[in-house]
């Protein structure tokens, strides 16, 4: 059988494919929500496809494929077996950039923004991400510092830096008042990382449209830049946030109008997951109030979790999946697991359920 005849046999559910060249070996892994219309783009429109695709399309003696009942799961899945395997043109076809960390030294006399391959033992320096490219991070900073004119090129040196007397640097070199400005600064910007205050991107969108019904669509676009770069830091200071959070998440996923599956989410992990046929909701929602104290008792109430650099893929997939407004889910709280209002805990599950 051709593989264009191996497509047509494929079925429109989700799940994910492995790539094999004549040798047998793994050469990518995707995912799909339906296999058969993922993997027949691969063999159609080649002219249309970029160079890599073409490539790798070459080299495609053959294909296995892994069924999965949800999307959800097929992210999981691809995120891991690419991890496992390491495919030749899952490296070639995805930008790898070092990951980094926004390092904010909170000792002296003022804080000193950085970046950070590393998290360092040491005290006085708090530490936001990991995130996936530094790029990003660097010309956030940039901007950061050019919007709140705090681009000092000499700290405390007593006399104006270049980028003073060109008004991008608020008086840091001069010591004096400028210090404390600047540390007001970049508490905000604190502030902001941690999710405790969006007044920065508030101001910035007021700025915007002032400036857009001002006709001024340069100064505009300047803000929107900002916005952007700015809410790119803040989305994955969230997802790690929620993640390290360590939160009894409980996911209901309806695979057709008969049969749902039922997730139980802790951290970055899938702790628990089985297809349940929905006949009598009484009788299955008390199923799964069972379930969810086990499973969740199991792990350690309280527990913090920390998410590095290996952790940060599936915690994003987890994040992206529970924000992207499809999901169905609800959040356990701890005392609920120890008996406390077990009406509320029953509730909240019918509820998921006819949701």
């Amino acid at each position: 059988m051709n593989l264009k005849e191996k497509v047509k046999n494929l079925p429109l559910t989700p799940g994910v494919y492995l790539m094999k060249d004549q040798m047998g070996t793994v050469i990518y892994v995707g995912k799909a929500k339906s296999l058969k219309k993922r993997v027949q783009t691969y063999f159609q429109n080649s002219a249309a496809h970029p160079q890599k695709i073409k490539k790798m399309v070459a080299n495609i003696n053959d294909f296995h494929v892994l069924h999965t009942d949800t999307e959800f799961e097929a992210f999981l899945l691809e995120c891991k077996l690419i991890k496992e395997l390491q495919p030749l043109f899952n490296k070639k076809m995805k930008s790898h950039l070092p990951y980094s960390y926004i390092a904010i030294k909170m000792d002296g006399p003022f804080r000193k923004i950085s970046i950070a391959p590393e998290k360092s033992k040491g005290g006085g320096t708090i530490y936001f991400g990991p995130y996936t490219s530094s790029i990003y991070v660097k010309k956030a900073i940039e901007n950061f510092k050019e919007y709140f004119k705090i681009n000092c090129l000499q700290p405390l040196k007593g006399s104006p830096c270049l980028n003073y007397t060109l008004g991008k640097c608020n008086g840091l070199c001069l010591k004096g008042s400028g210090v404390e400005q600047y540390n007001r600064i970049v508490e905000r910007f604190i502030s902001f990382l941690q999710g405790s205050n969006e007044e920065i991107l508030e101001e910035l969108e007021q700025k915007m449209n002032l400036a857009s019904e001002e006709y001024q669509f340069e100064e505009a676009a300047k803000f929107r830049n900002y916005m952007k770069s700015f809410s790119i830091l803040l989305y994955k200071e969230n997802l790690i946030q929620f993640t390290e959070g360590n939160k009894n998440i409980v996911v209901v996923d309806w695979i057709n109008d008969r049969i749902l599956k039922v997730f139980l989410i802790k951290g970055h992990n899938v702790i628990f997951s089985k297809q349940y046929h929905p006949e009598k909701f009484r009788q299955l929602s008390e199923e799964i109030r069972d379930t969810i104290i086990y499973f969740f008792k199991q792990n350690e109430i309280g527990k913090s979790v920390v998410i590095g650099k290996e952790e940060l893929d599936e915690a994003q997939i987890i994040y992206s999946y529970l924000n992207g407004g499809d999901a169905r889910f609800i959040i356990i709280p701890e005392e609920w697991l120890e008996g406390s209002e077990p009406e509320k805990l029953h509730s909240s599950i019918e509820q998921l359920l006819n949701a």
